[in-house]
């Protein structure tokens, strides 16, 4: 049913960019815009493990390694192994904050990141859990959705802004030719980027929920839907945050998201409120105690 969602919302997206490029009326315009935000992207898809671990100043993990660092490793190991995936690089970031993620383009180029206050204050059962979760975006491909996503967004942007300036001054194209006008444009300009952020987040969130449930299964054999509940409960309550307010790009990649708020700003947040997550879980934990019964 998630993929049903994203798929539709994927498709929203396009419908919007083509709406737009249609009222603007210039097919090279057009073309223009969706190449410069592709380049944009492409370029962030191949290099944003690189610039997000240095961001944060991840430090990666040996196998050799003790102590939580080694334990972390250890358990993304049996995660990969016992689910056929490559090994990824592991890496810990120097921070109380508690909060991982997983980052790379794809599953054989990929990382998975988790900070000290992570480690300090999760069981190994939860820890599993959590590593679980960020395994499986790695597998569902989530670096390439979230980028094919950004991408239309940010070609969205572009023609919203040639809009605007064609308001300023004007020149409004093919645009008046076929009955849109300025007033057509100018709410286009302020909308449509607006929408677009909005099918966004409701993807990201979509993703989020996806991985809460194929994760919690590949914690560990017999699942780990309740310890990923628990580590999302003991993180939401946690007196540390990742600093995210100067880095909002970021946000959507954490299995936590600092940024999220109450009301209307659910709206705009990558991740889903964390009671919904956590009641999700633990109906995905009882059914599957049934479906064992079952057997």
């Amino acid at each position: 049913m998630n993929t049903v969602k994203v798929f539709m919302m994927m498709t929203a997206l396009m419908v919007l960019f083509m709406a737009i490029g249609y009222l603007l009326g210039g097919q090279n315009g057009l073309i223009l815009a969706f190449a410069v935000a592709a380049a944009m992207n492409f370029f962030t898809y191949w290099a944003s493990d690189k610039l997000v671990l240095k961001m944060y100043r991840a430090k990666e993990v040996a196998p050799t390694d003790r102590g939580k660092p080694g334990q972390l490793y250890d358990v993304v190991r049996n995660i990969s192994t016992v689910n056929g995936m490559p090994m990824p690089k592991v890496y810990v970031i120097p921070s109380k904050a508690p909060n991982a993620f997983a980052t790379g383009r794809n599953a054989e180029n990929s990382a998975v990141a988790a900070t000290e206050g992570l480690l300090e204050m999760l069981t190994r059962e939860e820890l599993e859990g959590v590593m679980g979760h960020e395994m499986a975006h790695v597998r569902n491909r989530d670096m390439l959705v979230g980028t094919i996503a950004a991408t239309l967004v940010g070609a969205i942007g572009i023609l919203a802004s040639i809009a605007r300036w064609g308001a300023i001054f004007g020149g409004f194209g093919r645009g008046d030719e076929r009955g849109g006008g300025g007033l057509a444009l100018i709410v286009t300009a302020i909308l449509a980027p607006i929408m677009a952020i909005l099918l966004q987040t409701a993807i990201s969130r979509q993703r989020e929920y996806k991985a809460d449930a194929i994760g919690g299964r590949m914690g560990a054999p017999g699942g780990r839907h309740l310890q990923l509940a628990s580590a999302l409960e003991k993180i939401h309550r946690a007196p540390y945050r990742l600093n995210l307010d100067d880095r909002p790009g970021t946000a959507n990649l954490m299995i936590a998201n600092p940024l999220s708020g109450k009301g209307l700003s659910n709206l705009f947040s990558t991740h889903p409120p964390v009671e919904k997550r956590i009641a999700k879980l633990k109906e995905q934990a009882q059914q599957a105690v049934y479906q064992g019964y079952a057997r």
